[in-house]
């Protein structure tokens, strides 16, 4: 099975082609250090699955997921993340992603998880499962994040994170104008007026910690 996997970290793609090693039918065909190399090389070469980092620069998680999708929509894309399911999978999921596998328990599942995709499965935890279908519940209340467009989503959560709008502008290569107005969206969606209220509910929802 041919893997093509991206990750801005050097260690990281290190560790996941020696995870990945240990199966003899697992074979990595290609890696990216960003989403621009990744998606390029995604037009390049033949594979099977990737694996691709939900936070790097210029093309984030979710952009290079539908990108990689509208190329090779039959490919399956596993998303692998350092931040807890509960901020992004359910997001990763709608998104066309195939699976979201967070990097601290990689060590044990991932090539369990690179074969069911591969397989046409998708690979969740039984909690995210849970959480699914009680948004997708008739009854359910969805979170007024959920409204956010992935661009906006992406852009909240940094500045939730603690970055400032210069440096999500360098880190999504935008103009810091163009991150003031996306901003400016966030807050009238959110129903909050300031980055502090940002935090509090970024916090409030788990989507940072």
């Amino acid at each position: 099975m041919r893997i093509l996997i991206a990750d801005d970290h050097p260690v990281v793609r290190h560790g996941l082609k020696q995870i990945l090693a240990s199966d003899p039918t697992l074979h990595v065909v290609g890696e990216a250090k960003d989403g621009n190399e990744a998606l390029a090389l995604a037009r390049k070469l033949e594979w099977d699955v990737a694996i691709i980092d939900y936070s790097m620069p210029g093309r984030g998680g979710l952009e290079l997921l539908k990108e990689i999708k509208r190329e090779r929509p039959g490919r399956p894309v596993l998303v692998l993340s350092m931040y807890p399911e509960e901020a992004h999978a359910t997001r990763v999921l709608k998104a066309g992603g195939a699976g979201y596998l967070c990097k601290d328990t990689a060590s044990k599942e991932l090539a369990d998880a690179v074969r069911k995709v591969a397989s046409g499965g998708r690979y969740v935890s039984h909690s995210l499962a849970e959480r699914i279908a009680l948004e997708l519940a008739p009854d359910g209340q969805k979170p007024l994040h959920q409204e956010l467009s992935d661009r906006e989503y992406r852009v909240m959560w940094l500045l939730a994170s603690g970055k400032q709008i210069k440096q999500v502008a360098r880190e999504m290569f935008l103009s810091a104008s163009t991150v003031s107005t996306y901003r400016s969206r966030i807050l009238k969606k959110l129903q909050v007026s300031s980055n502090a209220d940002l935090v509090r509910y970024a916090i409030k929802h788990q989507l940072i910690e």
